[in-house]
């Protein structure tokens, strides 16, 4: 993994005005994955949307780490039967 695809916690923190600890939070929850390289803790470039997200969630709406976790589960089986919903049309439109 290359370090110009990381973004350090330190740097989130400032730039959002965030906790640390929510920022661990998220990590220990399986929400946000946090690499350690050398002592010090990134985000990949990847999951900065994400983090945004859910910033956005837990501090505008007021909704906690728990409330997180249930809220992104629900978008997760959202986008799977939308998945599946689509493949369904499809193979429908086959026989149409």
């Amino acid at each position: 993994m290359n370090l110009e695809e990381l973004v350090a916690t330190e740097d989130l923190c400032t730039k959002y005005s965030v906790e640390s600890t929510f920022i661990r939070s998220l990590n220990d929850s399986g929400l946000l994955e946090i690499i350690t390289v050398e002592k010090t803790e990134y985000v990949h470039c990847d999951n900065i949307s994400d983090f945004e997200k859910l910033r956005r969630m837990h501090y505008d709406l007021h909704i906690n780490i728990e409330g997180l976790e249930a809220v992104e589960n629900l978008l997760n089986q959202v986008k799977k039967l939308q998945k599946s919903n689509l493949q369904l049309r499809n193979r429908l439109n086959l026989y149409e």
